[in-house]
């Protein structure tokens, strides 16, 4: 599957689930051709590297989102481990610095299936105020800039960022470097704990490659029908 062959390549549907009971039910009412996955914390601690293994034989391109960050040593045989289950895509977080993101992008690529490798830049429940109450003066896009900037040069494939930034870092960082923007809603869709949000056609005409979409497409009653609708949106900016 190419990262933009149709409009389901786009989208990434976050399992946002407690247990593989609860993930698997909802994966029984989708499928490949319609989204992507990822599988994040709490999923992962729960059901482990067996989810990603059924998932993978559903035919679904998982991208595990864990963001490490640590030493370059851990974080570098983590990232071999987790290449090792044959995720489509996996991350780390920009904040660990250079000698970290260099020491993630070696191990990915010596896989035998190297995983697409991303870093989380900013979190995007996280606005001006949270930054600078963690000592961290500025906006979230300077950040951002400052952050996928180090990333690119450090060989990862993209990172992970709000819509708001991806018009900035596509003229930056070219149209090969991948933008994986979080915080999609459907027009008429909750914000619920995004702050920056925005719906999966503006993102598109903003530059963005991959659409992380979670409650809106899982809690819906059809969820089927919330992605073809998400399709339909997508395709008619071809």
């Amino acid at each position: 599957m190419s990262d933009t062959q149709h409009p389901g390549a786009r989208i990434i549907v976050a399992l946002d689930y407690a247990n593989a009971g609860s993930a698997m039910e909802f994966v029984g009412r989708v499928s490949p051709e319609l989204c992507r996955l990822k599988v994040g914390k709490e999923l992962f601690t729960s059901a482990g590297p067996d989810l990603l293994r059924r998932l993978a034989e559903q035919g679904f391109d998982v991208f595990l989102d864990l963001k490490y960050h640590d030493i370059p040593n851990t974080v570098a045989k983590a990232c071999r481990a987790a290449a090792g289950l044959d995720v489509w895509m996996l991350n780390v977080h920009a904040l660990g610095g250079r000698r970290m993101l260099e020491a993630a992008a070696e191990a990915v690529a010596a896989a035998a299936k190297p995983p697409l490798l991303v870093a989380v830049t900013i979190l995007t429940s996280m606005d001006a105020s949270d930054l600078e109450s963690i000592g961290l003066g500025g906006t979230p896009e300077q950040h951002v800039l400052q952050l996928a900037t180090l990333a690119s040069d450090c060989g990862l494939d993209g990172v992970v960022c709000s819509s708001r930034e991806t018009a900035v870092l596509r003229k930056r960082l070219g149209k090969d470097f991948r933008l994986v923007t979080p915080g999609i809603r459907p027009a008429g869709s909750a914000p619920d704990d995004q702050r920056r949000v925005m719906t999966p056609a503006d993102a598109i005409r903003n530059g963005s490659n991959y659409l992380v979409i979670g409650r809106p497409v899982t809690q819906a009653d059809d969820p089927s029908a919330v992605l073809l609708t998400i399709h339909s949106e997508l395709a008619a900016l071809s």
